[in-house]
């Protein structure tokens, strides 16, 4: 598994840029293979395992809370009886919250992950989002019928679907808030709990933070591609290291390849840095970050603005959503110069606008009637003392698709209107026919 996402990232860097629409779906289609073929593997050496799953019988426990990028563990809870918690960014297409969790999702104004779109769409926006919507509702259902579905049945000894297990689920737990994501119809199993592990920032390591005084007035920039990012190429590297070397900020870079040659004194690496620690402390200025989900509600929480270079998944819809609002601006990994970097940075630390924006950010989110953590925690706990949450599960779940859009009823509606203006056209043919009959006999009794 390791191996295969080591090789998605590498695609999405380097090559995906010079690729045709037709050879990134191939790729993504014979990446998604072979990452759910490992996965099935590993749900074998759990579901087929008499030993373990009497041990998980045995054990006692209350619910299972679930990342469904994993697959088989909401399989498992159906297994084992055990209420689901769900912990999602977002599924590509919405298509798990769409067709598993029954979450509306009006085209008209809610993009489809990961469509960089906002909620005032244009026309033409719109309409590729229904496109987007509707290929994405077809290749994903096929894949599921084709692969995982059958799985299911057999694990289960009876039909059914992985769209219906996980389903069942109890609680969605969402990781973002309406400081990041726009306004849209919800459930009231689905809880938003975005920047759960944001935290205030604690003392620094005593070599790092005397680093972090050294920068004066001048202020800190932090610098992190995140935890799956572990090197780059050389040219890459040495373009990045040449950027900050003209910054009169120091700059922590977390970066585990070998050392760039264009390195300046200013610029210090670390292999693992404290992340939040370093975004809380006062004489940070900026953050150059590739987009990740809790990098960016870090900087949110702690008010610093960004620099974005997304690289794959949801980084780019997250960069953009940033840079609408006003508190970053995106740069494109393999295009970008060392004076784009550098020009960027300038920007977002000399322009106050950004500053300010996301400050506002930080306030809504810290403006809260109960932090993220402590909600996500709540309906954890929620559900093991009431054993599920189903009086939250909307009844659409019990509904086959025409049922569902109500075409059923339209259809009988359909019919009585056509069958009411039948009758009515045949009485008025009737009542016309008898009228001009009767006309008719009066006029030849007249002649």
């Amino acid at each position: 598994m390791h191996g295969l996402t080591e090789d998605f990232i590498h695609y999405s860097m380097y090559e995906s840029q010079n690729a045709s629409l037709l050879q990134k779906y191939l790729k993504m289609h014979d990446w998604m293979g072979r990452t759910s073929g490992l996965q099935l593997m590993q749900c074998d050496a759990m579901l087929r395992n008499a030993t373990l799953m009497a041990s998980l019988r045995a054990a006692g426990f209350h619910a299972i809370l679930s990342d469904p990028m994993m697959l088989c563990t909401d399989l498992l809870a159906d297994l084992l009886g055990l209420p689901l918690v769900i912990s999602l960014r977002f599924s590509f297409g919405a298509v798990l919250e769409r067709h598993c969790g029954h979450a509306p999702a009006p085209p008209s104004f809610v993009p489809a992950p990961p469509l960089s779109y906002g909620d005032r769409m244009t026309f033409t926006e719109r309409l590729v989002n229904v496109v987007t919507y509707t290929l994405f509702s077809a290749v994903t259902e096929a894949f599921w019928r084709l692969t995982l579905d059958p799985y299911y049945s057999e694990i289960k000894g009876s039909p059914t679907s992985m769209c219906e297990t996980i389903g069942k689920a109890d609680i969605w737990l969402i990781r973002t808030f309406w400081d990041l994501d726009d306004p849209r119809p919800f459930l009231p199993n689905f809880k938003f709990v975005g920047g759960l592990h944001c935290k205030p920032a604690n003392q620094l390591p005593e070599e790092m933070e005397e680093f972090v005084q050294s920068s004066g007035d001048a202020g800190l920039v932090v610098f992190s591609l995140g935890s799956m990012v572990t090197n780059l190429t050389k040219e890459r590297a040495d373009v990045i290291a040449a950027g900050l070397a003209r910054l009169p900020q120091k700059v922590i870079w977390k970066y585990k390849g070998e050392k760039p040659a264009t390195l300046a004194p200013n610029t210090k690496l670390y292999h693992w840095i404290p992340q939040n620690d370093l975004l809380g402390h006062p004489k940070t200025k900026a953050f150059i970050t590739h987009g990740g989900t809790n990098g960016l509600y870090e900087a949110i929480y702690h008010g610093v603005p960004l620099v974005g270079i997304p690289l794959f998944a949801d980084q780019p819809d997250n960069i953009l959503r940033m840079v609408n609002r006003g508190a970053a601006v995106s740069l494109d990994f393999s295009s970008m110069t060392s004076e784009d970097l550098e020009e960027a940075l300038k920007t977002v630390i000399g322009n106050l606008s950004y500053k300010s924006s996301i400050q506002r950010l930080s306030a809504l989110q810290r403006d809260q009637p109960v932090a993220p953590l402590d909600a996500a925690v709540f309906w954890i706990e929620f559900v093991m003392r009431h054993g599920g949450a189903r009086h939250l599960r909307v009844q659409s779940h019990h509904l086959n698709w025409f049922q569902y859009h109500s075409l059923d009823t339209c259809a009988a509606l359909l019919a009585v209107l056509c069958t009411t203006i039948f009758i009515f056209y045949k009485s008025l043919q009737f009542c016309l026919q008898k009228c001009f009959s009767k006309r008719s006999e009066q006029r030849e009794k007249t002649e």
